[in-house]
């Protein structure tokens, strides 16, 4: 009997093991078949290793991967990210048939914000009521309705998605206490502060932005030589960053992307990558038509200087400021370059006490004074078109006379500038005086009725306020997309 057992013993081992040999022998055969089969059926594209080692370009390169970094070209191997990511993406919607794909859902939000624009712009109905609250004196935009709609939409549907690759100061970073104060600013409540408008989910984005500032490049890349190849540079390698790391600059050749710069220097950093030159968003204070401008695209950003942080104190809104007595017609003070003020000053530089103009104003005398002591302040272009002047000239009640050539001033989708300034050919400054002259004081109070309402479209408050300077220039941004069909 004990014998017997020790047989059987001895052959059942030797059965399960030839059975387990045999079922692992099975079960591999089958799922390489399954996984050919896989690859057959969703069309994997994989990138070769070998050249993704090579070519992508990171934040943590060493020294032999710098000396090629000139000559690399991202746009093949992001291509092939890109194509990879894609593919991972339909193998997801195609595994659960129930979910549907975001980036369709974003155009479709798109589709329908359009059609409720379109709506309130062509609406035949004059019913104030509906946007009276938010604008309470429709005679200073261009279509009441429709901005107040196409604002609506922009609360409840519009998302920004933040490039986390850099570091400060460069990006994620800039100046708030300067001239070019809205450029940092501007990434300052985009990025630091809880606003409603950015989404860490870049599957639920509308525009991507490229958070670096170029005040910032100008000071600590530039070598006072009047060159700016180091801030194209620098710009063009973060574009090479951000094109390898995610797939959304190929995706729309950065059709669906921003920058932002208040810096003269702002479209000389751009021509950095053609793509971001022709086809992004650039949001800028130096919007010239004359060097690329485009505003079917672009976006014109008011320039606001803020000196230690906040607004001068002679020039914040009170009922002391409505009431400043106003003696002089007309003011300007500032130096002289560029090819309009040269003009302005060689007409009237301390030419009619009624129009006092300075090349450089005497130090016992306050520039903000004269301004509001002012019913008109010229703001004649310099080196560039760009110009605080003009937003202090609506902060001092001082009805903005502007003096200059293909720039595109800020906010023309919605505003109509010619209900609260005056625009002045340059050809006709030697006619200044007889061209103020003729406004009459009816038509003067009218257009300082509408400064006083236009003045909250050109403030940066802390926290942001709805229609202030900061959402504005993110509807002006909003407006483009809404523009743009990606397929």
């Amino acid at each position: 009997m004990d014998k017997f057992q020790k047989r059987y013993t001895r052959f059942g081992f030797v059965s399960i093991c030839i059975g387990s040999i045999a079922l692992v022998l099975l079960l591999s055969r089958c799922s390489t078949s399954f996984f050919d089969y896989s690859l057959q059926k969703f069309e994997f594209s994989f990138p070769d290793t070998e050249l993704l080692r090579r070519n992508v370009y990171t934040t943590n390169a060493g020294e032999e991967e710098g000396k090629n970094r000139a000559a690399v070209d991202s746009r093949d191997v992001s291509q092939q990210i890109l194509s990879l990511r894609s593919t991972n993406s339909s193998v997801t919607l195609q595994s659960k048939p129930g979910k549907p794909n975001r980036r369709n859902l974003v155009e479709e939000g798109l589709a329908k914000a359009r059609a409720s624009i379109l709506e309130a712009s062509s609406s035949t109905r004059n019913d104030t009521t509906l946007f009276k609250i938010d604008l309470p004196n429709p005679e200073i935009y261009r279509n009441p309705s429709a901005l107040h709609r196409s604002y609506l939409e922009m609360e409840k549907r519009f998302k920004v998605y933040v490039y986390e690759e850099g570091e400060p100061p460069l990006v994620h970073d800039g100046p708030c206490k300067s001239v070019y104060a809205v450029e940092g600013r501007f990434i300052l409540e985009l990025e630091k502060r809880k606003t409603r408008f950015r989404t860490y989910d870049p599957s639920q984005a509308y525009v991507y932005f490229l958070p670096f500032s170029v005040t910032w490049l100008v000071r600590y890349l530039y070598e006072g030589n009047s060159n700016a190849e180091p801030l194209r540079t620098f710009v063009s390698d973060y574009i090479r960053l951000v094109s390898t790391n995610h797939p959304f600059w190929n995706r729309t050749n950065g059709a669906d992307h921003f920058m932002l710069a208040c810096h003269d220097w702002g479209p000389l950093t751009s021509h950095a990558n053609k793509d971001l030159f022709n086809t992004s968003i650039r949001v800028m204070c130096n919007a010239n038509s004359s060097e690329g401008f485009n505003p079917a695209k672009d976006v014109t950003l008011p320039e606001i200087k803020l000196y230690g942080g906040e607004v001068d104190p002679k020039l914040r809104l009170s009922k002391t400021l409505s009431a400043s007595p106003r003696p002089y017609l007309g003011f300007f003070a500032g130096g002289v370059h560029g090819p309009v003020r040269p003009i302005l000053l060689k007409h009237w530089k301390q030419r009619d006490p009624d129009m006092p103009v300075y090349e450089y104003l005497p130090k016992h005398l306050n520039y903000y004074d004269f301004m509001r002591s002012s019913k008109f302040c010229f703001c004649p272009s310099g080196y560039e078109v760009a110009s605080p002047r003009v937003t202090e000239a609506i902060y001092s009640e001082c009805i903005p006379v502007i003096l200059s050539v293909n720039f595109v001033l800020p906010f023309t989708d919605v505003l109509r500038w010619e209900t609260f300034s005056v625009l002045v050919d340059v050809s006709e400054i030697p006619r200044l005086k007889e061209i103020l002259m003729s406004i009459s004081d009816e038509k003067y109070e009218w257009l300082k009725r509408n400064l006083r309402s236009v003045r909250r479209h050109f403030e940066l408050n802390d926290p942001p306020k709805r229609f202030d300077a900061f959402h504005l220039t993110l509807h002006s941004i909003w407006l483009r997309r809404l523009n743009l069909r990606l397929t």
